[in-house]
């Protein structure tokens, strides 16, 4: 690692702690906004003193105007960053604010960078492809699950061929995110599990990764230490604060370390999970996570042996191959105790579709710096591995 060089993206400001909600009208002040469009989902806008509310509380309170958005769907399609667009250009808006998890902070950074770079946004898919500074963008973050509050990707469903495509540039950053822990104590539990999910895959991925750094290495190492302290107690009691907090600490931190560091092959299969199927993204994660890391082993066996002790297992006296399947044990039983299913056939997947989600993972941008490079054959056997598991 030493004699390599490479750069660092971090977000540009972040507040975190019970009660930072507060601060975002002040902050949209501060940032110039005048008219944001407010991007969320029907459920948190109609949530009693949720966050949506809190937020326009907030924005009221510091003198901004606002239009809200309220039609976010999972895994955000096409159609719903360009109805974020036309509000956006039909309210004189000038600014996007979002509210929510991944799929609310998905279709903002969609809808910012269609209406900066171009209304084709499937033509914008891949690594840093854009030219020009989407309109401000805030997140506000209920989840403590994908990172996308804080990252630069943004995931887009095509909803005419049902596949998953991701933009991916420092542009989509947020100029400002905030996650309050407080915001997700009502957060119901399979919710909760899957976004939690989601987050250790995204501490897992980047720590295998070729790109990894020592940088990147140790907020993965935090970030699992925190996720295997308390997903299960955020699962098992919601409005454990303690809890909650922990696993927002753990989110930012993989999400700053795959900013960095990149997945691999869990995300770029689990993208056409999702896209077949609308399947939940962190339980696509979950359910392809230790098949897709079984078959990584070989490429870095050492990095799997150091992943098992962080996850709290005894390698003491076993041989570095025996030592790194603990690794996959503990993935195994982290996802069963918090609630996940056992096999993608329990989301829908169908065998006839594997090889076309197969060659298709293979393009997806995070294929390529997953450690052990496979085929198309490789792939179909993971899915076929994940669909036969009992």
């Amino acid at each position: 690692m030493a004699e390599r060089s490479y750069d660092f993206l971090m977000p540009s400001v972040n507040f975190f702690g019970p009660g930072v909600i507060s601060k975002i009208g002040n902050r949209a002040k501060t940032l110039g906004m005048k008219k944001p469009v407010i991007v969320t989902d029907k459920f948190l806008e109609g949530l009693k003193g949720g966050a949506v509310e809190q937020t326009l509380d907030s924005l009221k309170a510091a003198g901004v105007d606002y239009v809200v958005y309220n039609n976010v769907e999972p895994n955000p399609k096409i159609r719903n960053i360009k109805e974020v667009k036309k509000l956006y250009e039909e309210s004189g808006a000038d600014s996007i604010i979002t509210v929510g998890g991944g799929s609310a902070h998905d279709t903002g950074k969609g809808a910012g960078i269609i209406l900066t770079n171009g209304d084709d946004i499937t033509k914008l898919a891949g690594i840093e492809t854009l030219d020009k500074a989407l309109p401000p963008l805030i997140a506000v973050n209920t989840t403590a699950g994908t990172g996308s509050e804080l990252t630069r990707h943004a995931v887009i469903t095509n909803e005419e061929t049902h596949l998953k495509f991701v933009v991916v540039s420092w542009r989509n950053i947020p100029l400002v995110s905030f996650n309050d822990p407080t915001l997700m104590l009502d957060v119901p539990k399979g919710l909760t599990a899957a976004t939690g999910m989601d987050a250790f895959v995204q501490a897992v991925e980047p720590y295998v990764s070729v790109d990894h750094n020592p940088i990147t290495d140790s907020q993965c190492v935090e970030a699992i230490k925190l996720i295997e302290t308390s997903l299960r107690e955020a699962v098992a009691n919601g409005n454990n604060l303690d809890a909650r907090t922990k696993m927002v600490e753990a989110e930012m931190l993989a999400g700053m370390a795959f900013n960095n560091a990149n997945l691999g092959y869990v995300h770029a299969m689990a993208h056409q999970l999702g896209g077949q199927y609308d399947a939940p993204h962190g339980v696509c994660c979950a359910l392809l996570l230790p098949y897709v890391e079984e078959y990584n082993i070989i490429a870095c066996p050492d990095r799997f042996v150091q992943l098992a002790e962080i996850m709290g297992e005894n390698t003491e006296g076993l041989s570095t191959r025996d030592a790194a399947e603990l690794a996959i044990k503990a993935m195994k039983q982290l996802s069963e105790d918090v609630g996940i299913p056992h096999s993608i056939k329990e989301i829908g997947a169908k065998p006839e579709d594997f090889e076309l989600m197969a060659e298709n993972a293979l393009k997806d941008g995070n294929a390529f710096s997953n450690p052990r490079k496979g085929t198309k054959e490789d792939i179909i056997k993971i899915f076929q591995a994940a669909y036969d598991a009992e």
